[in-house]
């Protein structure tokens, strides 16, 4: 198939450029050893999963669903992180992942049974009106203290709500490497408070004044996502502070995970302050360095394809196109965010300034004013550039919008429809 062939609104994969990020990824790898994993979160097309996993480690994951979106189309690594689990996520998880991040000790705790291979029933919970953890050397070991009969066929004791002491036997299948999510409070965010994690009032990560003295018993690493797309100068700036505030958990951790927001394949991107960063890290405390990054694997390598369907006048030309930011793009809405335009300029930088926007009945649904050398007539196709991050894992059907197709555009030129939509995928997402 041709790309003129293409029905609107259709997302457009440009496999070529996904390989040429995953090319500079993979010589990151080569050059310091850390492991790079695709943030789901950002672009989760499983149908090219195997390209990714010739060039990086794995993946990770924000949840269940994609964990295991993961485990059955990517293979390599699969972590995960969430502010929270249930018990019957903690075991699947337990079986199909091979770190989990938590971000509390609470959450660390309340899991341990399972994650350390021992599984209650799900209606049995610990007591934490203590908060076990919380404080050094109250009943839980400190990093490198042992234990007689510890292992992963061990019986470990626990409270229930009875306070009756139980034993549980549970042979693990599969071992998974425990983190903790930090709060190093140091933001570099500016403009975009919605993603800064580090924000006071942040429900993500353990501060430093809420960590006990030393890492909690069978916790192996350090994890932390303050940046969102940005450069390295910031990276290496969390860095310092991190080990000015956690350098003691460092230290006595196997690994560290830098989270995600890295700009890595962007141009003008510091690679050798990143890969001197990460150096460092490796080879002052002896860990293994992890990132995260989901858009620096697709940046700048999908396009969304879409149609004018009407043209209304009021103060100034109003392009109503078949795509529509609030359910096809909403990052920009809620960043906001100005998607690139081929061909297209600013307000008033070429002759005709439209506004583009949607057939929704939502009047805020404008994806930007954009001015145009000749003025766009109905049926013209318009082309959204850097569209394959957070639009495919964000859209949604609110006023009964058909989803966009997703389709491959391959290095010969050629199309490939990979996934069409219908009535029945916007009916069965109600009741």
């Amino acid at each position: 198939m041709e790309i003129k062939e293409l029905k609107t609104p259709v997302y457009l994969v440009d496999e070529k450029r996904i390989e040429d990020n995953l090319r500079i990824l993979k010589g990151v790898e080569e050059r310091t050893g850390c492991h790079i994993l695709l943030a789901q979160k950002a672009f989760s097309m499983f149908r090219i999963y195997p390209l990714i996993r010739k060039y990086i480690s794995g993946a990770t994951a924000s949840g269940l669903f994609e964990a295991r979106l993961a485990h059955e189309e990517m293979g390599g690594e699969n972590h995960v992180f969430s502010p929270a689990f249930t018990h019957e996520e903690m075991v699947e998880l337990c079986e199909i992942c091979d770190h989990i991040s938590f971000n509390s000790l609470r959450q660390l705790e309340l899991h341990r049974p399972v994650w350390e291979g021992d599984k209650p029933g799900p209606d049995s919970e610990m007591d934490f009106k203590e908060d076990p953890g919380m404080k050094a050397g109250k009943d839980v070991l400190s990093h490198g203290d042992s234990c007689e009969g510890s292992g992963e066929d061990s019986v470990r004791n626990f409270k229930d709500n009875s306070g009756v002491t139980s034993e549980t036997h549970y042979e693990k299948q599969h071992r998974v490497s425990v983190g903790l999510r930090i709060n190093p409070e140091f933001s570099t965010q500016e403009g975009h408070e919605i993603y800064d994690p580090c924000a006071p009032g942040s429900r993500l990560g353990i501060r430093r004044k809420d960590m006990p003295e030393h890492l909690p018993e069978g916790v192996e690493g350090i994890h932390f996502h303050t940046l969102c797309e940005q450069g390295a100068e910031p990276l290496a700036a969390t860095v310092r502070a991190v080990e000015e505030s956690f350098g003691t958990y460092l230290r006595e951790a196997k690994w560290v995970n830098l989270g995600g927001g890295h700009h890595i394949t962007k141009p003008g991107y510091n690679l050798a302050l990143l890969e001197k960063t990460i150096c460092h890290l490796r080879d002052t405390y002896d860990v293994q360095v992890y990132l995260e990054p989901g858009e620096a694997i697709a940046l700048d390598a999908g396009y969304l394809y879409t149609r004018v369907m009407d043209i209304v006048d009021n103060t100034l030309p109003i392009l109503i196109l078949d795509a529509s930011a609030a359910c096809h793009m909403p990052d920009v809405l809620e960043m906001p965010y100005r998607p690139p335009l081929r061909d297209g300029g600013m307000p008033g930088e070429k002759p005709f300034t439209c506004r583009l926007s949607s057939r929704t009945c939502l009047a805020g649904d404008v994806i930007g004013d954009y001015s145009f050398d000749r003025m766009p007539e109905i049926g013209d196709t318009l082309v959204f550039e850097d569209m394959a991050i957070y639009s495919m894992v964000k859209n949604n059907t609110f006023n009964g919008m058909p989803l966009p197709d997703i389709g491959l555009l391959h290095e010969d030129g050629s199309c490939e429809i990979v996934k069409s939509f219908g009535y029945e995928d916007f009916k069965c997402r109600l009741s």
